[in-house]
């Protein structure tokens, strides 16, 4: 067989054609398992040595150059498709730019800025401490015996060395010792909240290891129960955007506040949920029980290195989590903390576009 004529006849054959489906068919006619020169491979095998040793270097050398014939038409082709397609389409760059991928702000981090908000309004400052805190700080400075369940290993993180001055050292289960700590630095009068994660040995549908507090405390003089109450009552109303919150105090108890009150909220069931609002006395409402407070136990205020005699205050704390739940119709806790893009997309804020509660207590006034 000529190969330099079969050679130039499929080169010929290969530049005339004109779009990519008769090269494609060209391919399958030359290259295909039954094409002409995947043919004349197959012989390879019927040869003598002598016979195989010519005419196998022009069988693969006639492969090749029609392989990178085809290539190379290939590749003009779609060139020239694509020039064809720009010539003919235009672009309209008036229209928006197709919106990119983006973060969202965590719940957990929106509510953070609300309490923040409402509460500067009313004098508040926020205040931090260490996660990692000494049990003087976490449990005995606030009035908790060594006895008190919370001090137990099945309920806080404890670390197995301790401090310098021989107090055992753990993962804060609150973050009250911050009230401790403002108290000692800023003494009195002060106002603060403190908001932040804690840790406990816990994990259910509404509980997590870790979890968000935010904890508040005044201390002046002449503080009462009312001063509690109206407080809260501020809190609530500017936090839930309803002027209709009412609140009910229940004799409690706290290691660390004297008298201590329990706080409920009345609320109305619609459509299954909870919706936050009027008295839960009124028929088809009902009491939730929201956060613990009381007014600050002589023995803590003493602590905080303040005479217990000429100052008072109270205190309150409450989960920065369930506030999230019942502001954001959210169900179960454990969804905070999974890092599903999905649901961080469907209850996340747009840092561009979130809530503001600027007007706040302000507006009330």
């Amino acid at each position: 067989m000529d190969h330099a004529a079969t050679r130039e006849e499929a080169l010929a054959r290969i530049a005339a054609a004109q779009d990519l489906g008769t090269l494609e068919a060209l391919r399958v006619e030359f290259l295909g398992k039954q094409g002409s020169i995947s043919g004349l491979l197959k012989t390879l095998g019927a040869m003598s040595p002598e016979e195989r040793q010519v005419a196998g270097p022009q069988i693969h050398s006639l492969r090749e150059s029609v392989t990178e014939a085809l290539a190379t038409r290939k590749s003009g082709l779609e060139t020239a498709a694509l020039d064809a397609q720009l010539a003919s389409e235009v672009i309209d760059l008036t229209l928006p730019a197709p919106e990119t991928p983006r973060g969202t702000i965590h719940p957990v981090s929106q509510v953070m800025d609300e309490l923040a908000e409402i509460f500067a309004d009313m004098g508040f400052s926020v205040a931090t401490g260490p996660e990692i805190e000494d049990d003087w700080h976490n449990f005995t400075a606030l009035n908790i015996p060594e006895s008190h369940p919370a001090r137990a290993m099945h309920d806080t993180f404890y670390f197995p060395d301790k401090d310098a001055e021989g107090r055992a050292m753990l993962l804060r289960t609150h973050t009250s010792p911050v009230q401790i700590r403002a108290m000692l630095a800023q003494g009195a009068p002060i106002r603060i909240i403190a908001p932040g994660r804690v840790y406990r040995s816990d994990s259910d549908a509404t509980h997590t290891p870790m979890f968000h507090q935010v904890e508040g405390l005044v201390i002046d003089r002449n503080i009462t129960l009312g001063h509690l109450k109206w407080t809260l009552e501020t809190f609530l109303k500017a936090f839930f955007e309803r002027e209709d919150i009412v609140l009910r105090l229940r004799p409690s108890y706290f290691p660390f506040t004297e008298p201590s009150v329990e706080v409920d909220v009345g609320f109305a069931l619609v459509n299954g949920k909870r919706v936050l609002g009027g008295s839960g006395d009124e028929p088809g409402h009902g009491w939730m029980e929201l956060l613990g407070s009381g007014m600050v136990n002589r023995k803590v205020i003493a602590a905080g290195g303040l005479d217990p005699d000429e100052w008072q205050g109270f205190a309150f704390g409450v989960g920065v989590d369930r506030l999230a739940m019942l502001k954001y119709g959210m169900d179960d806790l454990r969804a905070f903390f999974d890092g599903d893009v999905r649901w961080l997309a469907h209850y996340g804020f747009s840092p561009l576009d979130v809530p503001t509660l600027s007007a706040g207590v302000g507006a009330r006034a």
